[in-house]
């Protein structure tokens, strides 16, 4: 039973793998994605976010758009990362996204 169980949740986490690379290389929906969690006020998930956007559109290929070593693109969005604005900025533009600045209250 355990086993099947194990199986059936691997299939599971690996479609939604599937999934969020899929979603996360719309630029609509990654934007949408990062926005929100920039609401949440959590530095650690946004790292998540912007570490399962750089994935979506492959960590190489990101850090090379970014003009940074894979190495640092890695460290700067581990769970222990504390990237830089200007690294945050570079990833961003890296997936074709860009930060915006909105009023708090309309």
């Amino acid at each position: 039973m355990d086993e099947k169980r194990e199986t059936m949740n691997a299939s599971r986490d690996a479609s939604f793998d599937d999934y969020l690379v899929k979603t996360m290389k719309d630029p609509a929906e990654a934007a949408a994605y990062i926005e929100a969690v920039m609401e949440q006020d959590d530095p650690a998930a946004l790292l998540v976010a912007l570490r399962q956007v750089a994935k979506a559109h492959g960590m190489a290929e990101v850090a090379r758009r970014a003009d940074m070593g894979d190495k640092t693109l890695f460290k700067a969005l581990s769970a222990s990362g504390n990237p830089t604005l200007s690294t945050v900025h570079k990833v961003l533009a890296a997936v074709g996204l860009r930060l915006s600045v909105t009023p708090a209250h309309a």
